[in-house]
């Protein structure tokens, strides 16, 4: 990484010493007009999403009086960069925690660059691997400590705010996102208890039909990975950084969201009830006319959200050769 400062510094240099102002009031007034947009970019995105132009004139260019930390990635989905993804999630951790810290001030900024919509800004700097994180302080003075060490401290929101504080002298307290799937949880314990109770009351507490239910449930529950991603900590859902976009279903196989195993229990559940309705359809007592209208609904349970499931698991393991009649 020490060889990445050598390879910039001279072009950094040139951009400095051409660009700066001789007047010192026009300075004082570019640099107002500078902060003042960088402030409004900032309310309404954390993270600034900067161009070749943004680049030269916010980072490089004086007058500066603030810090910048950079995030140079590659998002674009064809680069396949996981690493890159997981990396944005958490300098937009960081820089949501800045934005509402009490002690949020114009002294920091936070800006990506995007090797896809700004090669130019890559080639400057010569950055040569993705995820970076580069710090540009308001002094101007680059030093190898300015880089981000991913082999030392890893990719997380708490090592990039004690990193930054060690630059900057700004200590940012990290605010993990609301796991809404804590919530949900805490919902589905207090119906069930709240249905028990009411069970207890009735005779419906010794119904077979009723604690078979139950018992798939549970089981349903448990294998879609709701523990799995309890233990881990797994996120609710993801938005995409590029985009906007919330994502509920985890691109990759190795992992999922809280929203992906609800799906997946659904869908568990969906199918299991339409083989309850086959069985009850086979073996009631009921007219031809409603045993033909069970039948059809429990086919069209299992063969459509089986068909979902498998659809499901060859989006996240792309190998995956089989399928069903609706797939």
């Amino acid at each position: 990484m020490a060889v990445l400062w050598w390879l910039w510094h001279i072009p950094l240099t040139v951009v400095v010493a051409h660009g700066a102002p001789s007047d010192p009031a026009q300075g004082k007034k570019v640099l107002a007009e500078k902060v003042s947009q960088l402030m409004d970019w900032t309310k309404k995105n954390r993270v600034i999403r900067m161009n070749d132009t943004m680049f030269y004139h916010f980072v490089l260019e004086p007058p500066r009086n603030y810090s910048m930390i950079v995030m140079f990635t590659a998002l674009h989905e064809l680069r396949q960069c996981v690493m890159c993804k997981h990396a944005a999630e958490e300098f937009h951790i960081l820089a949501n925690s800045w934005q509402h810290s009490s002690k949020f001030t114009n002294r920091i900024f936070f800006a990506m660059v995007d090797y896809d919509q700004s090669p130019e800004v890559f080639r400057t700097i010569q950055v040569v691997s993705v995820p970076n994180f580069l710090h540009f302080s308001a002094k101007r003075e680059f030093t190898s400590d300015d880089i981000y060490h991913l082999e030392g401290r890893g990719i997380i929101a708490e090592q990039m705010a004690k990193w930054v504080g060690e630059r900057t002298n700004v200590n940012i307290r990290i605010s993990q996102p609301t796991n809404d799937g804590g919530l949900f949880t805490l919902g589905t314990i207090l119906a069930l208890t709240g249905g028990l109770v009411s069970l207890l009351k009735s005779k419906f507490i010794f119904n077979k039909t009723l604690w078979a239910v139950l018992g798939l449930s549970f089981v349903t529950v448990m294998t879609s990975g709701q523990m799995w991603a309890h233990i881990k900590g797994a996120s609710f859902a993801q938005r995409d950084p590029r985009t906007g976009h919330m994502h509920y279903i985890h691109r990759a196989s190795y992992s999922q969201f809280v929203a992906e195993t609800c799906i997946i229990a659904l869908f568990n559940m969906c199918v299991f009830l339409g083989m309850v309705l086959l069985d009850k359809a086979a073996t009631s007592r009921m007219n031809v006319v409603k045993r033909k209208m069970v039948c059809l609904i429990g086919i069209c349970l299992v063969v459509i959200f089986f068909s979902w499931l498998l659809s499901l698991l060859r989006f996240k393991l792309r190998g995956y050769p089989y399928r069903f009649l609706m797939d």
